[in-house]
């Protein structure tokens, strides 16, 4: 069991403490990366343009899920929607060229379909990112050429500070976004939509919305507009995903600051104040599953915002972001301790897990952090927190648990239960002993499963007895209670 010292520094004016926790890895906890497809960062790195190449893009895939499985981590953010250019099959946007090498061609498949197809058999929830509003760079914009949304949709678009963007404060914009949304989440599996920059931009006060604004009467300041501009959309897209497919997930990244605190008066940047994003409407008003604000800070301006995120939340999901390229020399030059505090502090003041930006920068990280969250933070698997504000039926438990031995495999199958026509997903309990823990984490085998069987790998030669039980989940993420223990001995001289 080990043990942290986590510095919290409450305020500039407040000591230093040290708080000893004694820290298990928890049963229910997200464990998620941002997966970036812009300019190819984590994947692809090289566009698809013959038969060889598109095996490769997929493979390369394949491997980054293999090494985030062998992790437990148990999703993904697939970023779907880059700037204005997407990473499916569309009607409304062209296929980006990070693909295939040009504009509105697909790769001779559909990576969407692919990315959440591949986490799905690894027990990984796939969700689909979008970048919101921005739509690109000039020169980005010009290559899309007239497959563009800005030659497109011109009364949508506003160009700032050298880059087109959406302006949140024309009625018609909530109507394209929501057009894609439908598409996406009419067309795929995807188990979530994730929104990025659902915000203003950067230099916001400079946007060049003002004689939208004076049209519109002027009836509140620009700022509460402006906030109330982006606050219709969110309700106008929950509501429709929850009318469509109540199940898939609606949740956004804001900033890694709400607002200005009282312990932190001087915190800099902030969604509410910066860039008119009020997350925290959002989760009161019952129109978000879950928040993963961007927290890529240290100390004071991280531990009392997790806490600000936390008290707001409204029951909902509070998932802090981690800055995990914040370790790179040329960023912040970051010690794994960094991160891993920020793991123990969110674990113990209410948050429902993590997530990191971004994959590569945690796969392939030259400090050891992949490894200290793969054998150590997240040494066992974990199921996903429940959505009970959606739906809190509980199903029927598995049926017809059986184990039988293939060769250097214990093969286990289960039957879904007869009573249940909803989809499920199966956790997989097991025990060295004849009793199991299924309160442990320790005991969980494998979870989120889609289908009804699994593989063990075993020692031919060992003398072991197993002890198996299997729960079924809703997509809601209700457990079922377990099913009857099944008991396996494996033997060298039982065949």
């Amino acid at each position: 069991m080990r043990k942290f010292c986590l510095l919290l520094i409450l305020s500039l004016a407040l000591p230093v403490f040290c708080l000893l926790q004694a820290v298990e890895p928890p049963k229910k906890e997200i464990r998620a990366v941002w997966l970036t497809t812009v300019y190819g960062l984590d994947w692809p790195h090289k566009p698809a343009t013959t038969e060889a190449g598109r095996k490769a893009q997929q493979q390369a895939l394949l491997d980054i899920l293999d090494r985030l499985q062998e992790a437990n981590f148990n999703m993904v953010f697939i970023q779907a929607r880059l700037r204005g250019d997407v990473m499916y099959r569309s009607a409304i946007e062209p296929v980006s060229k990070t693909f295939s090498g040009k504009y509105g061609e697909l790769p001779g498949y559909d990576p969407l379909a692919f990315v959440v197809d591949e986490c799905h058999k690894r027990g990984m929830e796939c969700h689909a990112w979008f970048v919101t509003f921005p739509l690109g760079t000039e020169k980005s914009v010009k290559e899309q050429g007239k497959l563009s949304v800005v030659k497109k949709k011109p009364k949508l678009c506003k160009r700032h500070n050298g880059e087109w963007y959406l302006d949140p404060g024309v009625p018609e914009t909530a109507d394209y976004i929501l057009s894609l949304v439908k598409e996406i989440v009419n067309g795929y599996d995807i188990d979530g939509i994730h929104f990025d920059y659902i915000r203003y931009p950067e230099e916001a006060k400079t946007f060049p919305d003002k004689a939208l604004y004076n049209r519109s009467g002027k009836k509140k300041s620009l700022a509460d507009w402006r906030r109330e501009n982006i606050n219709r959309m969110v309700y106008r897209i929950y509501d429709w995903v929850k009318q469509t497919k109540p199940w898939v997930q609606v949740s956004s990244s804001p900033l890694g600051k709400y607002n200005r605190i009282e312990r932190v008066p001087n915190a800099g940047w902030t969604a509410y104040e910066s860039v008119f994003q009020d997350p925290k409407i959002w989760m009161q008003q019952g129109k978000q599953d879950m928040i993963v604000p961007m927290m890529y800070y240290l100390h004071k301006n991280f531990f009392p915002f997790v806490d600000n995120w936390v008290d707001n939340c409204n029951g909902r999901l509070v998932v802090p972001g981690l800055g995990a390229y914040r370790m790179d020399k040329s960023e912040a030059d970051w010690a794994v301790n960094d991160i891993t505090d920020q793991i123990d502090y969110s674990r113990y003041y209410g948050g429902a897990g993590c997530a990191f930006f971004r994959c590569g920068n945690v796969l392939y990280n030259d400090k050891g952090l992949y490894k200290e969250l793969r054998d150590n933070y997240y040494k066992y698997p974990a199921q996903l927190p429940p959505l009970t504000w959606l739906n809190d039926s509980v199903p029927a438990a598995p049926e017809g648990i059986k184990v039988e031995r293939l060769d250097d495999e214990l093969h286990l199958t289960w039957e879904k239960p007869v009573s249940e026509k909803q989809d499920l997903t199966y956790t997989v309990y097991y025990s060295l002993t004849d009793s199991i823990d299924t309160a442990s984490a320790k005991s969980i085998l494998a979870t989120n499963i889609y289908g009804n069987e699994l593989f063990l790998p075993i020692d031919v030669e060992s003398e072991r007895g197993y002890t198996f039980s299997v729960t079924a989940s809703t997509r809601y993420r209700i457990e079922s209670e377990p099913s009857p223990d099944t008991y396996y001995y494996l033997s060298k001289f039982i065949k």
